[in-house]
């Protein structure tokens, strides 16, 4: 993968647990969630085999030895034509080095990682009031206002 300035943009792949360790901790640190990415975290097969799935793509920001940021989407296999489009689920550049076209950089790898894996599109969500996450996504994209709703796979009643 290419690098943006003094940042390499890296493929977390399979037999580079580490780096996926690495992130988790990024993440927790740049969102202020750390129990929720780092309290209960895969153990390393579980990582070894979502890395290397057909489905799951994972891209390390690095200087050095570094993270600095992370990207993890998912590609979605389409069943109305033979084509698939890619899911930001997570996109976070530590708190340091934001400001410096990382964010822009991982979403770039990621089109060339979309490009080959024939996918059409790359989308993302935003929570209202994440005014710079907005800010980078409408740069790079076109906006589309949508409801977002969470369904719960328990009945929380039926469970009592």
């Amino acid at each position: 993968m290419p690098s943006s300035g003094s940042v390499s943009i890296q493929l977390v792949t399979p037999g580079n647990v580490r780096l996926m360790d690495s992130m988790l901790h990024m993440f927790g640190e740049a969102f202020n969630e750390r129990e929720t990415y780092t309290g209960a975290k895969p153990d390393a097969d579980y990582l070894e085999r979502l890395l290397g799935s057909d489905y799951f793509i994972a891209l390390a920001a690095l200087k050095g030895e570094e993270v600095v940021g992370g990207l993890a989407a998912y590609e979605l296999k389409k069943f109305e034509q033979a084509r698939s489009e890619i899911y930001i689920y997570d996109l976070a550049v530590a708190e340091g080095h934001r400001r410096e076209g990382i964010g822009t950089a991982l979403i770039q790898a990621l089109k060339r990682v979309a490009i080959e894996r024939g996918a059409w599109v790359v989308f993302v969500q935003a929570d209202h009031g994440d005014h710079p996450a907005i800010a980078l996504y409408s740069r790079l994209g076109i906006r589309e206002d949508v409801l977002h709703f969470d369904l719960p796979v328990r009945d929380p009643e039926s469970d009592a």
